[in-house]
């Protein structure tokens, strides 16, 4: 049985698990163009509030190329999860070649008001072989 989240990483009382899909439909090998979706889910292991406020994401294609992307929250969203509670959400990634990788941290404040980033694991991004 496939694992719904293959790929995770724990830092303190926070998980972040990623999967990841490609997506045929939305690519265009011809014209150079390949796209992915990936579900994150974001969970609370701890006793105390946390929200999401800032991600800082680190983009690589196939030719090394790294892109930095940083932003406010995800999707629009500064989540703040419970105690034993998580968030889902899904977003894509466009390249121009048919591998890569993504990884990157969240940065979160505590109930406390302490700040602290947690890591979202290394990704590939892979298209499936063409065969003719």
């Amino acid at each position: 049985m496939k694992e719904l989240f293959p790929h995770h990483a724990t830092t303190g009382d926070i998980t972040v698990r990623v999967s990841v899909s490609f997506l045929a439909e939305q690519s265009e090998p011809a014209k150079g163009r390949w796209f992915w979706a990936y579900h994150i889910r974001i969970e609370n292991n701890g006793v105390r509030p946390v929200k999401l406020v800032s991600r800082e994401w680190i983009i690589s294609d196939g030719r090394g190329t790294r892109n930095e992307v940083r932003g406010e929250g995800v999707v629009g969203e500064q989540p703040l999860l419970e105690p034993g509670a998580s968030f889902d959400y899904v977003s894509g990634c466009p390249l121009t070649t048919p591998t890569g990788a993504m990884e990157g941290r969240y940065f979160m404040i505590g109930a406390d008001g302490s700040r602290f980033a947690v890591d979202i694991p290394r990704f590939p991004l892979l298209a499936p072989a063409v065969t003719g």
